[in-house]
């Protein structure tokens, strides 16, 4: 199978929990060094690609390469995935929306499209896009993020109704939040937060039942439907002084 944000997070969680059951991996990341860790410490064949997915020459020549050495994959986990605060004011923002809808959005698309052909041809795959509960409603100060989640959620469900009938299974997955390096630096509390290693446990299994979309955990499932459906005025009044995700400032 294919993981892409494969060096930190539920990327290397998810890596770790396929890993352990013998499944050959192609893990994708940015961070060369923390791959080369990944793969030492998992009893599996791993092939490493250290590679930006906005880099659309590179994560192609990735997948092409996996198809030489391996064949078409089981499954590719479209999951890597950037979170920063966002203010459109600011005129230096504007380079950040960019790079977190090209990393979120793009990033799947670009993740996806080297497979489809193979197992359309086999009748049979899974491609799983981590999106999340945040592309239900606009976050202040995360417009770039929640932008970025609900069209990660469109997407998907565009490409889960174009394979339909192909063998091809789309699964969305929402997580609410996780404790990895995208949400250490929240300055407001968390609620239901996972480790990394239960999402993966929990991500797994939906992708074992064939799930099409989904929510976790169950609790913050419950929260993203009340939020789905609340009143404008009413969201606007309880989210407008709610804490904001810091901006990048470097």
């Amino acid at each position: 199978m294919v993981i892409t944000g494969a060096s930190s997070g539920i990327g290397a969680a998810l890596a770790c929990h396929y890993g352990r059951l013998g499944a050959e991996l192609a893990l994708i990341g940015r961070r060369a060094q923390a791959l080369e860790q990944l793969a030492a410490s998992l009893p599996a064949r791993c092939a490493l690609y250290p590679l930006d997915v906005r880099d659309e020459a590179a994560l192609h020549a990735a997948g092409q390469d996996f198809l030489a050495r391996r064949g078409c994959p089981d499954i590719v986990f479209a999951n890597a995935g950037i979170s920063v605060g966002t203010l459109t004011e600011y005129v230096e923002d504007l380079a950040v929306f960019a790079e977190t809808m090209e990393t979120n959005v793009l990033g799947i698309v670009r993740t996806f499209q080297p497979f489809i052909a193979c197992m359309r041809e086999r009748g049979q795959g899974t491609l799983v896009g981590i999106a999340s509960v945040a592309g239900y409603r606009g976050l202040p100060g995360g417009g770039a993020y929640s932008a970025s989640k609900a069209a990660a959620i469109a997407y998907l469900e565009s490409l889960r109704t174009e394979l339909r009938g192909t063998g091809i299974r789309v699964t969305t997955i929402c997580p609410g939040y996780v404790a990895t390096p995208m949400t250490e630096n929240n300055p407001y509390p968390m609620p239901f937060q996972m480790h990394p290693d239960k999402a993966a446990e929990k991500i797994a299994a939906l992708v074992r039942r064939g799930a099409a979309y989904a929510v976790i955990p169950w609790q913050m499932a419950l929260v993203a439907r009340v939020l789905h459906v609340m009143p404008n005025g009413l969201y606007d009044r309880l989210f407008a002084r709610a804490p904001r995700k810091p901006r990048r400032t470097e």
